[in-house]
């Protein structure tokens, strides 16, 4: 289910956070969490406070925070919140998981 483009087929995320906010500690354990489970050994997860590295958010235009940034594999997708509802984060992501029916 890795997508072949991204280099050695891992996926490159930033997650922008303000702070030490709990919405920001929780979805730096959500994403941590949940790109252990999909995505072991294959992905690259860089966290950004905007408060330490305001240029960086400038650079993405970002208007919220916390902010997921897939970067690769393409297309580019941004989810913001604090990823608490993983389904929503794995369709976000490309990793839609087929109902347990």
């Amino acid at each position: 289910m890795i997508d072949k483009a991204a280099p050695d087929g891992d996926f490159v995320l930033r997650l922008y956070v303000t702070g030490h906010t709990p919405k920001s500690v929780r979805a730096v354990q959500n994403v941590t969490k949940l790109c252990d489970q999909h995505l072991p050994g294959h992905y690259n997860l860089e966290v950004i406070d905007v408060y330490q590295q305001p240029e960086l958010a400038a650079e993405q235009q970002l208007v919220a925070a916390p902010t997921l940034v897939k970067l690769l594999p393409l297309p580019m997708r941004r989810l913001v919140g604090d990823m608490s509802d993983t389904v929503r984060v794995l369709a976000g992501l490309g990793l839609n998981e087929s109902p347990a029916e």
